[in-house]
């Protein structure tokens, strides 16, 4: 079979690698399927060219995955439009991602796709194809949803790969990672080839805004993360590793093994990864910076024990501040994240978030405040829909969810015109701190030059 899979354009000046469809096209290129990526990402074409395209090539299958988001959504409506004008439509138009997977039909019916796969794609996609191309029925294959003529039946969901070390690394060879390996991350050089990698599968902990398809944690042995690595290197010049899965950091004993083993193969490689700041201990945190940990990105989301606790963190502000400290001591910097307009936020609340990033802002990322965002799946969603802050799946993407950085429900005891007054004050007190820092080093670089004569430098540049 001839399948298209389609890596739409964000409008990223560099996309983040297409993880997800690369482990797809792995599989499907394992079976002797002739698996070809249209990047979109790479050439910003617009949608006409996506029809033109397929006018001239026949597929039998094309492909979109997208995560939730009125960005996503709003780019799958044009290339699910662009894919219908064409006079050689694929006959099956399949969607994947944590997008379409908590409310298939509905995605289904507004972009005219035939099936959406809901949870992990690689055992369910091969099915797919003997089920096409055998003229088999769908009504076996869990995991999806799909169109029955008029009607949308919805399949149970497909048990999660247990063993994620049998699955095929990502087609590396079918994308251009000569332009993914120039995504920037904190403390890259000029010099560094950055690609992501997965160490695992979910997360033990159950945030109540996340949307997770796949319940618990999986992760992959650290000889397997070592051996991609090393692969990744030798093939494409890689330097820096972006660990992109949801965490790392799942417990002391995982992150030491990990740790370990990147020693011990003496990758001489720079990461990053996501971590919970419950692990942040300074053994943990020192062994992770002999290993080449640059940037810890830590989801703190609030700095209020009380809303910590609404958002079913498992977290608390001692925690917290103990975390960061020894982030900082080992020499290792911290990412801060932070949301607003959550249950039992206030202006106080947000108050002491501004504080809290402020003091600990060690000038690696230009740190803001976004909203909390419900996204379809997660419990907050339904929390929303059950106290009238948004109706359906409906209207949270057309009507409520039109931008990240706008509320889509308002949580707070605050008016929205409180509510958005609050974080405008606060986002311009982080903009304030940042740009100042930034001010203050370089005129200490400055003098630092001309005082020392430094014939070295190389000019003031802003990346």
């Amino acid at each position: 079979m001839r399948i298209l899979l389609v890596v739409y354009d964000n409008d990223s000046y560099i996309h983040w690698f297409p993880q997800g469809l690369a482990y797809i096209a792995a599989v499907l290129k394992n079976k002797g399927c002739e698996v070809e990526i249209y990047s979109q990402d790479l050439y910003h074409y617009p949608e006409e060219h996506l029809t033109s395209f397929l006018d001239k090539n026949k597929f039998d299958i094309i492909g979109v995955s997208i995560i939730a988001g009125y960005y996503q959504y709003k780019k799958l409506l044009e290339i699910s439009r662009a894919i219908g004008k064409s006079k050689n439509r694929p006959e099956h138009y399949i969607l994947g991602g944590h997008g379409p997977a908590p409310e298939p039909e509905y995605f289904l019916k507004k972009t005219d796709a035939d099936v959406v796969v809901m949870g992990e794609g690689e055992n369910t996609i091969l099915e797919l194809i003997d089920a096409f191309s055998n003229h088999k029925s769908l009504d076996k294959i869990y995991g999806i949803a799909y169109r029955n003529g008029t009607e949308v039946l919805i399949n149970p969901r497909r048990e999660l790969i247990q063993d994620i070390d049998s699955i095929p690394w990502p087609a590396y060879d079918l994308f251009p990672i000569e332009y993914y390996r120039l995504l920037r991350m904190p403390y890259t050089t000029h010099s560094d080839f950055v690609l992501p990698l997965l160490s695992g599968r979910g997360c033990t902990f159950k945030c109540n805004f996340c949307y997770r398809m796949d319940k618990g944690f999986r992760p992959r042995s650290a000889a397997a993360i070592v051996e991609e690595i090393q692969y990744l290197q030798k093939e494409y010049g890689i330097t820096y590793i972006a660990f992109s899965d949801e965490l790392l950091m799942s417990s002391k004993k995982r992150t030491l093994e990990i740790c370990e083993a990147f020693i011990k193969a003496n990758l001489n490689v720079k990461w990053d990864c996501n971590g919970r700041l419950n692990y942040a201990a300074p053994e943990i945190l020192k062994e992770m910076k002999k290993a080449g940990c640059v940037f810890i990105n830590y989801g703190i989301e609030a700095f209020d024990d009380d809303v910590l606790k609404k958002m079913n963190k498992a977290l608390t502000t001692r925690q917290i501040t103990k975390g960061i400290d020894s982030t900082l001591k080992a020499g290792i910097s911290p990412g801060l994240n932070i949301l607003f307009g959550h249950i039992g936020d206030t202006k106080d609340t947000l108050r002491k978030a501004v504080d809290f990033l402020i003091k600990y802002d060690d000038g690696a990322q230009m740190r803001t405040i976004r909203p909390v965002t419900p996204y379809p799946g997660a419990p907050l969603y339904y929390h929303a829909i059950e106290n009238g802050l948004i109706k359906d799946i409906k209207d949270f993407y057309e009507n409520k969810h039109l931008n990240s950085d706008l509320f889509a429900a308002n949580f707070t005891q605050l008016s929205e015109d409180e509510l958005y007054l609050e974080l405008s004050n606060a986002n311009v007190r982080l903009l304030d701190n940042y740009f100042e820092n930034k001010k203050k080093n370089m005129i200490v670089q400055t003098k630092d030059l001309y005082s020392s004569k430094d014939a070295s430098f190389r000019g003031f540049r802003q990346a």
